[in-house]
């Protein structure tokens, strides 16, 4: 088969993980199919493509954009491609070709009250209803959906009425240099970079939108005893500022450390380092830095909420995300280390996922849609 492979958003952070590590693992385990890989001029250095199956077409489209309905049909039309991968759900309505769309969650669906975007109000409903038209007729005409987590695919079920026969969970990994980083570079971080790496410290890791529960993480952590800090990786946007101003009301501007720009070896010497790993999201698709902790030997404390319970089974500690006493308790108590041979459960559970395995049931995927 001749597919083609939306990577527009190779980049991006989460979504951009998930299409980096693809593409890598296709080009170690597939040898039958041509690949046609649609790629932002900016990012094309940055792909090292090294397999003659696999080519790659400039393609200066932004998503979310008039253009990407109008103008990219046109682009993947000439490519005469037997499949097509768009690995988010923002997929042209006028491309009438077989394709499939990984669906990574509906939290949208959920958290649609406009508190999440910095647009005005009747702009953000117009993207928001624009968003479900696009997702459901994505859904709707899919050969098949790809979810990251048997949570979202009951998601997909409920939510947008489809057939669960149509959807296959793939589940995600943990890239080498977070699961094996050098243990040089993680000392390095230690004695220079990252003071913080010299104190007790809780960490948090991804970004700072409504549905990640911050606020309440905040809260919890202002009443625990002992006296550590709080690390936060964040990438710096309209987010990141709204909780620095929250940190700085609460008066926790000495305890807590806002993180951006760590790369991958870094964030290994970062979760290995920490008491736990809090996660407190309300709804999550997968979880992935749930699972680059686990892999790295690091407690981890999350929200009981279907995809972390999914993944991490008996390798963590739950708490109702709703419940702040809940999340303080719960840290209190890994200050303690009241919670042994956790950290043990979780490294031996995260060796079940890799992007190894995600890219074989990939190819499992796009060769099941020519077998229907």
């Amino acid at each position: 088969m001749k597919i083609g492979i939306d990577c527009r958003l190779y980049q991006e952070t989460g979504i951009g993980r998930y299409i980096r590590n693809l593409i890598k693992n296709l080009e170690i385990s597939d040898k039958k199919n041509d690949y046609v890989l649609f790629v932002l001029s900016k990012d094309v250095d940055k792909l090292n493509i090294q397999n003659p199956k696999f080519r790659i077409v400039k393609t200066d489209i932004r998503w979310h954009t008039l253009s990407e309905q109008l103008r990219l049909p046109q682009i993947l039309n000439k490519e005469n491609l037997d499949l097509m991968h768009f690995p988010y759900f923002s997929v042209p309505i006028y491309y009438k070709r077989p394709f499939v769309v990984t669906i990574h969650d509906l939290i949208i669906n959920h958290f649609s009250t406009g508190k999440a975007s910095t647009l005005p109000p009747y702009i953000y409903k117009l993207k928001f209803y624009s968003y479900k038209f696009v997702l459901n007729q994505a859904a709707k005409n899919a050969k098949k959906i790809i979810a990251v987590s048997q949570a979202t695919k009951n998601e997909i079920v409920d939510y947008l009425k489809i057939k669960g026969n149509k959807i296959a969970v793939t589940y995600e990994g943990v890239d080498d240099k977070i699961r094996n980083s050098n243990i040089e570079i993680r000392n390095n971080l230690l004695n220079t970079k990252c003071k913080i790496l010299n104190t007790k410290y809780f960490l948090y890791v991804g970004n700072a939108y409504p549905h990640k529960n911050l606020g309440r993480l905040l809260k919890a952590f202002k009443t625990i005893k002992p006296d550590v800090n709080l690390a936060l990786v964040i990438k710096r946007d309209y987010f990141y500022q709204r909780l620095k101003q929250k940190v700085d009301d609460l008066n926790l501007s000495e305890k807590v450390i806002f993180l951006d720009a760590v790369k991958d070896e870094e964030l290994s010497a970062l979760y290995r380092n920490a008491i736990a790993l809090v996660f407190p999201s309300l709804m999550e698709g997968f979880g992935l830095p749930v699972l680059e902790a686990m892999a790295n030997n690091c407690l981890v404390l999350v929200s009981d909420i279907p995809s972390l319970k999914e993944i991490c089974v008996d390798g963590a500690v739950y708490f109702d995300p709703y419940n702040t006493q809940d999340i303080a308790e719960k840290m209190n108590k890994a200050c303690l280390g009241e919670y042994p041979g956790k950290k043990e459960k979780a490294l031996e559970r995260s060796k079940y996922f890799s992007w190894e395995k995600m890219a074989r049931e990939t190819i499992k995927v796009y060769e099941s849609c020519f077998s229907l």
